[in-house]
């Protein structure tokens, strides 16, 4: 049999993953020096989190090592199955390098068995809506050789873009320079960003205060949207509630209700890179 492998990074909500037959790598991070794990929500403090980073608190990521992986993929393999696995953007984490030394290692010892991993070249839940329709696939009976080829193909038609309210966060991922965050916070300029076609984190625009990154996260969508209200259209935010909602109204009524717009937070290991105030918009767009 075929065993469908996600991460975290994906931000599919736990409810979701529950009614889905998936196996989930959770991806780790630390705060007030105590390493945890994301959860999708099932039981992390979302609210508990942003305001220990609004304090002060600086948490940080880590990506699994090589034993990780083989901990979570072995007993599949013992069993006497394959995998597919659709990671986040290799682009975004060196973790990537410890999973393939795990996966060189175990067809070494398991050498009838098959690992497969396919890079939507995304992240959070822009990689959610490729993972849901490359879940259909496998749900559907597709070997993994055609779940590879799907999500190579249809990942180009996914896109997120997301807004910050404080640069320094940006700043201390290397994202914008010190002088680009000092003055963009005293000019209340907010970058709006995107994940490129390549899995990488470019900034597409900018926008005057919170109020205009809504704005021109909407007009985005206008311009860039394809069959959208087909596919998932999810809004994340961090303590962005009224900017969230402002944005689910502004797209539902472009689409005559026909679409259905989804709001969630921020989890903790995207969190950790976008800090409070993030707001971001991820559907499907023309490629």
């Amino acid at each position: 049999m075929l065993k469908f492998f996600i991460d975290t990074n994906s931000e599919l909500w736990y409810s979701k993953v529950d009614e889905m037959d998936i196996n989930v790598i959770n991806m780790p991070y630390c705060l007030n020096d105590e390493l945890l794990s994301a959860d999708l929500g099932r039981n992390s403090d979302y609210i508990n989190f942003f305001e220990q980073v609004k304090k002060g608190v600086q948490p940080t990521t880590c990506g699994l090592n090589k034993d990780n992986y083989i901990e979570y993929f072995e007993p599949i393999l013992s069993q006497g199955d394959d995998i597919v696995y659709v990671t986040f953007s290799n682009k975004l984490s060196n973790t990537f390098e410890y999973m393939n030394q795990a996966i060189e290692e175990l067809i070494k010892k398991y050498p009838d068995r098959k690992i497969l991993t396919v890079d939507t070249n995304n992240i959070s839940v822009g990689e959610a809506i490729v993972v849901e329709e490359a879940y259909k696939k496998y749900k559907e009976g597709c070997s993994a050789e055609e779940i590879v080829n799907f999500v190579e193909n249809f990942r180009k038609e996914i896109g997120i873009f997301f807004g910050v309210e404080n640069l320094m966060h940006l700043k201390r991922g290397g994202r914008v320079s010190g002088t680009t965050a000092v003055l963009g916070t005293l000019l209340n300029i907010k970058p709006i960003l995107k994940i490129d076609e390549q899995g990488a984190i470019v900034k597409l625009q900018t926008a005057k205060g919170m109020k205009g990154v809504v704005r021109g996260l909407f007009d985005i969508f206008k311009q860039n949207e394809l069959d959208a209200k087909n596919y998932p259209i999810y809004i994340v935010h961090a303590f962005q509630d009224e900017c969230a909602k402002e944005l689910k109204e502004l797209i539902e009524d472009y689409l005559n209700k026909e679409g259905i717009v989804e709001i969630q937070p921020v989890g903790p290991t995207i969190g950790t890179h976008c800090g409070v105030g993030t707001i971001g918009l991820a559907f499907h767009k023309k490629s």
